[in-house]
């Protein structure tokens, strides 16, 4: 006999309780829920209205893009408006999550990216599309080539390198912990490269945390983080120091995608035994948090988040 049906008190809880990849963003969040109902005008008018802020662009689509039926409603706009490169690229992202979740062939998720790519030459989005696929289905060699296409569009951006430090620290997974590990060299060169005022700077920590996620998951690192000698570590210190002290000075609260930074330095700051500067942390991020590196190696992101936050906060 098949369980009953969860209540609908609990599904709602565990809907509150996910990570909303949309942050802080309210005017993504209305524009989402409109998506949802079918009615893509105000992701026309968010899309057009977020122009060539590339950070802002990638991450607003994407987000559009991983509703479950925002490929048809983006169908729906392309009918409407056949020339929208914003139709485009929310279908082709849309395309790609779909060939993720494995109701997509990949080839027509490329496809649909380079469609998306070629009416609008200097859009990276398309481009984050292809990479966000080829980072889980693809080869290294191809995500690297799909990097570059990115950084030839816009240099710094946030969400890309963030794809591609993930995808370099799965390389010799089993090879046991390495504080020379080539993910270290990458995130280094291009938080150096970087403008001082970039997010980049967080680079070596997230670097650090995705470390862990493929160490741990290979048997060598505790499931508990803040258990792991990872966080203790000369290069881990060298790591937390030199972001922290960055974070402290750094005064662009509005890029899009900040909170996922914070997250993981207060994940780092949590796992290092520094309290009062995760609380520090935590009293920005609110409730905002985000599901990497909080569900690393394998773990529930809003109970490790609560946990980490409460006894941070000193309200265990």
């Amino acid at each position: 006999m098949s369980p009953p049906p969860p209540s609908l008190g609990r599904s709602r809880r565990r809907a509150a309780q996910a990570p909303d990849t949309a942050l802080d963003d309210t005017e993504l969040v209305a524009a989402r829920a409109a998506l949802a109902q079918g009615r893509w005008q105000a992701a026309r008018t968010l899309l057009t209205r977020t122009g060539d802020d590339w950070d802002s662009r990638g991450h607003r689509v994407a987000v559009l893009a991983a509703e479950p039926y925002s490929d048809a409603w983006a169908r729906d706009w392309l009918l409407a408006e056949p020339e929208s490169a914003d139709a485009r690229v929310l279908l082709a992202l849309a395309q790609v999550q779909r060939a993720l979740r494995g109701k997509e062939k990949p080839v027509r998720a490329r496809e649909a990216c380079l469609a998306a790519a070629a009416p609008a030459p200097a859009d990276p989005t398309p481009w984050l599309g292809l990479l966000m696929l080829e980072r889980t289905l693809g080869t290294e060699a191809e995500a690297a080539r799909l990097f570059e296409e990115v950084r030839a569009r816009y240099a710094d951006h946030h969400h890309a390198h963030h794809l591609m430090i993930a995808r370099i620290a799965e390389r010799r997974a089993c090879s046991g912990p390495d504080p020379l590990h080539e993910v270290y060299d990458f995130a280094n060169e291009w938080a150096e490269r970087a403008p001082a005022d970039s997010p980049l700077a967080i680079l070596p920590v997230v670097a650090h945390a995705e470390r862990y996620r493929v160490l741990a998951a290979a048997g060598h690192e505790p499931a508990d983080p803040a258990g792991s000698g990872h966080w203790s570590g000369r290069r881990a210190r060298q790591v937390m120091k030199a972001a922290f002290d960055w974070w402290l000075e750094w005064e662009h609260e509005g890029h899009p995608r900040r909170l996922v930074d914070l997250n993981f330095l207060a994940h780092a700051k949590v796992c290092e035994g520094r309290g009062a500067e995760a609380a520090a942390l935590f009293h920005r991020i609110g409730e905002h948090l985000t599901a990497a590196p909080w569900s690393y190696p394998d773990r529930d992101p809003y109970t490790a988040f609560r946990a980490a936050r409460d006894n941070a906060l000193g309200t265990a």
